[in-house]
């Protein structure tokens, strides 16, 4: 007990000493991580195991189970030149983790009768110029729109440096004047510029900054109090500093990345505890009616057999679908300069893993899958008794 606490105990009448030691007895009963030692042990020796044989500086991780986050944890550094340590507060760039936020903006607009997905897109998003076939909301969510991903890793786009103001409008340019790749609905093709103009709908739809959106409907309601989108030249405290691999194999600084011109696709910041109220808030059906989470989960087909594409059978609207753990799981992944992260959610069980990792070309979801199958390993071992 603190010098403070035992103080202030020793000069507050007996009624409220008790009522005092009562609020202190259940603020601790609330940071129970409700994980056994051996538990907690486990998952933090499989995390030391990949970062060692991954040299990641640094990982954050979060578990979601009954629908609640119940652990968090931040290894290694943050800041190799000054010492700092990876908290669950450590902000790390989402990359295209941010793609299932967005999402879950446009499914929140869809069921306010605010965004008609299968609209042309130009009904909400003027500024990008008709194609030869129309595009919609939906197809963009799910890859299916035809637009482009990056040119190769060496153009100006992938490496940005630039700083935009008006990221929704700056972004578009980038991609507003190319062909399309494929007529829409027919091919899956993976397009973070797909997600900007989910971003410009957004922003046509509510006549708002899809950034202002996001912060107001999705992070404020799920508790993300840490998130915010990815300035460079911001001073924002806890984000971690961005690392990669040399050839050799050393640990080095990132290459320089400006986020600004594709924040929907891959532009947040996030730190492990928020993405675990973020899933949390999901599980609850906090942000969406459980039948319109649904459908966001629902994986979406091309029209061309002959066109499908890789990862056509598991992508849904902004979330991956798949069974990796063994059972029924949706997530995403994300990897740009400096990051790689995982979220995955079982929603049967309501269950949950987040994994956040600053250095880039790493498999963060090999990772999330290895701690999610030491869950449902654990929830085997210790069914719960049916409900009255």
């Amino acid at each position: 007990m603190s010098l403070i606490i035992r103080h202030t105990i020793q000069t507050l009448p007996r009624i409220l000493v008790v009522l005092l030691l009562l609020r202190l007895g259940a603020f601790a009963a609330a940071q129970d991580t409700k994980l056994s030692p051996d538990q907690k042990k486990q998952l933090e020796d499989t995390i030391s195991k990949f970062m060692a044989a991954t040299s990641a500086p640094g990982v954050a991780a979060a578990v979601v189970l009954k629908g609640e986050e119940v652990w968090s944890e931040g290894f290694g550094m943050a800041d190799l030149e000054n010492s700092v340590p990876v908290t669950p507060h450590t902000l790390f760039r989402l990359a295209s983790v941010s793609k299932p936020i967005t999402a879950t903006a446009a499914m929140q607009l869809w069921e306010q009768g605010k965004l008609d997905l299968d609209a042309p897109i130009q009904k909400y998003c003027p500024a990008f110029p008709q194609k030869e076939w129309p595009i919609t909301t939906r197809e963009l969510l799910g890859h299916l729109g035809g637009v482009r991903h990056y040119r190769p890793a060496n153009d100006e786009e992938t490496n940005n440096t630039k700083h935009f103001d008006d990221p929704i409008a700056a972004g578009i340019q980038f991609f507003a004047a190319d062909p399309l790749v494929a007529k829409p609905g027919t091919k899956f093709s993976y397009s973070t510029q797909g997600f900007t103009l989910v971003g410009c709908a957004i922003e046509g739809a509510t006549h708002e900054k899809y950034v202002d959106y996001a912060v107001t409907h999705i992070f404020q309601p799920a508790h993300m109090t840490e998130s915010r989108w990815d300035d460079r030249y911001a001073i924002i405290p806890r984000r971690t500093r961005f690392y990669s691999k040399s050839k050799t194999g050393a640990v080095v600084n990132a290459d320089f990345l400006d986020a600004s011109y594709k924040i929907p696709g891959g532009g947040w910041l996030s730190s492990a505890d928020d993405m675990a109220n973020f899933e949390v808030a999901i599980l609850r059906d906090a942000l969406l009616k459980r039948a319109t989470r649904d459908v966001m989960w629902t994986p979406q087909q091309p029209s061309t057999p002959e066109m499908t594409g890789e990862g056509h059978r598991s992508y849904a609207l902004g979330w991956g679908t798949g069974d990796s753990s063994g059972i029924p799981d949706v997530g995403h992944g994300g990897g740009q300069q400096g990051t790689s992260t995982f979220i995955m959610l079982a929603p049967a069980q309501q269950m949950g893993v987040v994994v956040l990792i600053n250095m880039d070309d790493l498999d963060a979801s090999v990772l999330a899958t290895d701690l999610m199958k030491q869950l449902v390993g654990q929830a085997a071992k210790n069914p719960q008794p049916p409900r009255p």
